[in-house]
């Protein structure tokens, strides 16, 4: 595995299509991001069908509002979906079944596609264990939304 990929995993108590459908959904993005930098989704589906579908969102950090827009890059129905923006890092979420109709979530920061200088600059700034941090979270707050405790 590349050192340029953070990722952590979590065996939520729902089965892939319903964590999938939350995932695809942009505007429960806000909902389940535990890094506090998505504020709100701007424009796009209500459902992210297919590679190439786009979707903005209201982001701060920093204490700075700014706005991207995401292109989906992967996607398989029920197993997994990516997007990036403009800097080229993918955000995934793979899912895998588990015994019990569980279903094992994998979300990933990838930054291995930078040039050596651009992935240093990242972790000079110290993404990699802020979105370490951001990935866990978010892990918790996912699990809480398709158990119905959020």
């Amino acid at each position: 595995m590349s050192t340029r990929v953070v990722s952590a995993s979590r065996v939520v108590d729902a089965a892939p299509s319903a964590v999938f459908d939350l995932l695809a959904d942009p505007r429960q993005h806000p909902v389940i991001d535990g890094s506090g930098s998505v504020r709100g989704v701007v424009q796009g589906p209500n459902r992210l069908r297919a590679k190439g579908d786009t979707f903005g969102a209201d982001m701060k950090m920093f204490g700075l509002p700014y706005k991207i827009r995401n292109t989906v890059v992967e996607h398989e129905e029920d197993r997994r979906i990516a997007w990036r923006h403009f800097g080229g890092h993918r955000w995934r979420y793979e899912l895998e079944p588990v015994e019990g109709g569980r279903t094992r979530v994998t979300e990933t920061f990838d930054y291995s596609m930078y040039s050596p200088l651009k992935a240093r600059l990242i972790e000079v700034a110290g993404f990699p264990e802020r979105n370490r941090r951001g990935i866990e979270a978010t892990l918790d707050r996912l699990e809480q939304v398709v158990r119905g405790d959020a």
